[in-house]
């Protein structure tokens, strides 16, 4: 008689700080027994001493989401949850956004509703606040923020979404109160437009000029303020796609300072640089994206601080705009870089991108790919140990990575609704050959073998009050001024 509902025979586990050889023994969709020779299951696999690893957890996506101006987002929760298990990711945090004069409320319910159902994968979301009124952070977030969703995302550039630098301090505040944490897109909104205001004026339209409006200084600027705002508020903060060397150098100030300052950097950021937009007529723009791909060399910074362990999230930033009026030139296609859609399509290849470039290569061992794939963004925005890891009571999502599988990345064979990848032509070594979501298949190799709806609504844990950032070592403290919030 079958003691399991699944059995993976002769796993080689890893997660983010161990390896060991195991029987994994699967009821209702968790992991129930880790062990030697352990009993039958009505289903088995042998993995034959393959990496099982911790399904992918990514924790920067786009889908579905609703435009204030610009191109459509390609792929709704279905499609794109398809590609992010194909790629062997089975959670994914995409945003749900307030548009100013909306609700929080109405904003969040609404992408429950478009998502519920839909989706292939498990999922939570970031909210997006636009309109930070008294009402919204008083009377609203509390109530968000208690029904799972404890991650919030601000804007320092962008006309539709940004917020003014005392709305941030009410924002971060509020945040800090209800136990949430702080998502930050750090560019300096007057810095940018200035610099492409000059380019514009000399006549410099085309997609490689993208690079140079929105210099690294200017997300090294805006990082410098948002960490110094968190130190203010005490609240954690995560600054999101990190994209250059010096911005390293920022971040490791302030966590010197006491500030709780976490860093995520994004697949672009390794496998891009800016000569890619540096291409004939419009063919560029498939990696415009912002901030921008940097100069060729500045990815091996990046790589440093992965190697290092200065990163702690590797995310997709998945923004899937098609290549014409209804995406990436939703103004026409005779029109300058600052007029085109700002992101690059990424759900399905990110975590095959790091296995192939960083373990395959020898940059980061299995423990930092587990870490940077899965563990650290589910333990930052309150998943774990449900996910991000392999342990008794965990959800049994797994995969079996192929490490000696090679293709090539061709848009052909990806899932996502977007007709390019900017990884087109990109040499892949190691695959998730099976990936298993609650112990169900729902991916072998390319192929999708799930359903839509079979995904679910995760509610995050929110960080309680005495586990945020207090100010213990910032200047704050040393003048004997007390906690703000």
């Amino acid at each position: 008689m079958s003691q399991f509902d699944l059995v993976i025979r002769n796993a080689r586990c890893a997660t983010a700080s161990d390896i060991f050889m195991a029987d994994i023994g699967i009821i209702d969709g968790r992991i129930h027994t880790l062990g030697q020779s352990i009993g039958p299951g009505r289903k088995e696999i042998d993995a034959d001493g393959r990496w099982v690893l911790p399904g992918g957890v990514d924790s920067h996506v786009h889908v579905d989401q609703r435009q204030t101006g610009g191109g459509l987002t390609a792929d709704t929760f279905t499609t794109g949850s398809i590609a992010a298990a194909c790629g062997g990711t089975t959670t994914m945090i995409p945003f749900a956004t307030q548009d100013r004069g909306q609700s929080l409320r109405w904003a969040i319910e609404e992408y429950h509703d478009r998502a519920r159902g839909k989706t292939a994968i498990d999922y939570n979301f970031h909210l997006i606040i636009a309109d930070p009124t008294a009402e919204a952070l008083n009377e609203e977030l509390p109530d968000i923020i208690a029904g799972g969703c404890t991650s919030l995302k601000f804007f320092t550039v962008y006309d539709d979404v940004m917020l003014r630098d005392r709305e941030l301090l009410d924002a971060m505040a509020a945040a800090r109160r209800e136990g949430a944490m702080v998502m930050i897109h750090c560019e300096n909104a007057a810095g940018v437009a200035w610099v492409t205001d000059r380019l514009l004026e000399r006549g410099l339209h085309a997609p490689k000029y993208h690079p140079a409006a929105r210099p690294a200084i200017m997300e090294q600027e805006a990082i410098y303020r948002m960490t110094a705002f968190a130190e203010v508020t005490g609240v954690p903060l995560m600054v999101v796609h990190v994209s250059s060397g010096d911005s390293i150098d920022i971040i490791a100030a302030a966590r010197r300072r006491g500030v709780n300052v976490y860093a995520e950097t994004c697949t672009q950021y390794i496998a891009l640089d800016s000569t890619h937009l540096d291409r004939p007529g419009l063919e560029g723009a498939k990696a415009l994206c912002s901030p921008p791909p940097r100069w060729r060399g500045n990815e091996e910074a990046i790589w440093q601080g992965i190697e290092d362990g200065f990163f702690d999230v590797f995310s997709s930033d998945h923004s899937p705009y098609r290549f014409d009026s209804t995406g990436k030139f939703p103004h026409g296609s005779d029109v300058p870089f600052s007029r085109m859609s700002s992101g690059v399509p990424g759900v399905e290849t990110r975590s095959p991108i790091l296995f192939s470039e960083g373990v395959i290569k020898g940059r980061i061992d299995i423990n930092r790919f587990v870490a940077l794939n899965s563990t650290n963004a589910a333990k930052i925005y309150g998943l774990y140990p449900r996910k991000g890891t392999i342990a008794v009571g965990s959800d049994a999502d797994l995969c079996i990575w192929d490490d000696q599988y090679e293709t090539v990345i061709d848009n052909d064979r990806l899932h996502h609704s977007v007709d390019y990848t900017p990884y087109q032509g990109m040499q892949i070594k190691g695959w998730p050959a099976v990936t298993l979501l609650r112990g169900e298949l729902i991916a072998e190799y390319h192929d999708f073998r799930g359903k839509p709806g079979d995904g679910e609504f995760l509610a995050a844990d929110k960080r309680p009050r005495s586990a945020a950032q207090t100010p213990t070592k910032t200047e704050l403290a040393k003048l004997g001024v007390p906690d703000l919030v």
